[in-house]
């Protein structure tokens, strides 16, 4: 009972924390309210404000933030979301957490294992010269081509257990300069996606111990974390001023695996031809063997790394 109760406790105070988080963020100006002359304390709305924007009492909606309402019904919701202006996957949100913290499980579910099916950690080594990777939910990286890894630069010095894009963007010293270009929506949206995973699965395992971490450890995380955006707009090309072939821009495309835990893969394309695409090449001959995860590929895989050092050295 002890670990059912605080398991709930959790997911209330998610729900409260995402709907102060968005209040804090919305200026009265924005829902149509006049702002007077003196000094307002409140960043953003106050409670009393919403409340009355959404039709609600203002006990109810303090109680709701405080994580001591666990079953806001469905119109409530909706009235919050539009004195919000949530757009629609900010809305679904809303209702995700408030669905979790009225049916709330007695006991988190076990963290996903790290484990790739075989027949898929062969994917990202067809894509060669594509850099690709097999990451987690929680954006462990588990597979990769050997672009794939190189191509953020210096993540090979990690051990193959610590390889972790959202580790990599916050506490690595050279992912700054290699992401300069991007890094605040980068990082946005890294964080973003972080956010809506905690909000529907707040004590997950692998998840609680990565932003642990990355709040101990990144001020620039403590910062995004604390301004609970749900959604990260995702850029289509990213831009990597590299160390070993110079810059770069690779198109980006990333999807879900069916049947895992939340895996997915991540791909960069390049057009044949240009300049980017024999960057592309250059890194993927350049990148030393997969040597974190020889105890992880498939008996009978194709010697390609062997028929590229062949190639180089012809």
């Amino acid at each position: 009972m002890a670990s059912e109760q605080s398991s709930g406790r959790g997911v209330e105070m998610e729900l409260g924390q995402f709907l102060r988080a968005r209040r804090t963020q919305t200026r009265p100006d924005q829902v149509g309210l006049t702002v007077g002359t003196g000094l307002r304390r409140t960043p953003g709305l106050r409670r009393e404000e919403l409340a009355t924007l959404a039709g609600i009492s203002i006990d109810y909606y303090v109680r709701l933030e405080r994580g001591k309402e666990t079953r806001p019904s469905p119109s409530v919701l909706d009235a919050l979301a539009r004195a919000l202006q949530l757009d629609d996957a900010e809305h679904q949100h809303l209702r995700d957490l408030a669905a979790r913290a009225a049916r709330y499980a007695p006991e988190p579910p076990p963290p996903p294992g790290r484990t790739v099916r075989p027949h898929l950690k062969l994917v990202p080594e067809t894509l060669r010269p594509s850099p690709a990777y097999v990451i987690s939910r929680s954006m462990d990286l588990l597979a990769w081509n050997p672009g794939g890894l190189v191509l953020y630069a210096g993540l090979d010095d990690w051990p193959a257990t610590q390889r972790n894009l959202a580790r990599y963007l916050f506490l690595h010293p050279t992912a700054r300069s290699l992401f300069q270009d991007d890094w605040d929506e980068l990082v946005r949206g890294c964080v973003a996606r972080l956010r809506a995973l905690a909000g529907t699965d707040p004590d997950a395992r692998d998840l609680t111990s990565l932003v642990g971490e990355l709040l101990l450890k990144s001020p620039d995380f403590v910062k995004l974390w604390e301004r609970y955006d749900v959604i990260g707009r995702k850029r289509i090309q990213k831009t990597f001023h590299h160390p070993q072939v110079g810059v770069l821009t690779l198109s980006s495309q990333s999807m879900h695996l069916d049947g895992t835990p939340g895996q997915r893969l991540g791909v960069y394309t390049a057009e044949p031809g240009t300049p980017d695409h024999d960057a592309m090449l250059l890194l993927d001959l350049a990148a030393p063997p997969p040597v974190g995860q020889t105890d992880t590929t498939p008996v009978g895989q194709p010697d390609t790394q062997g028929e590229q050092q062949r190639r180089t050295q012809s």
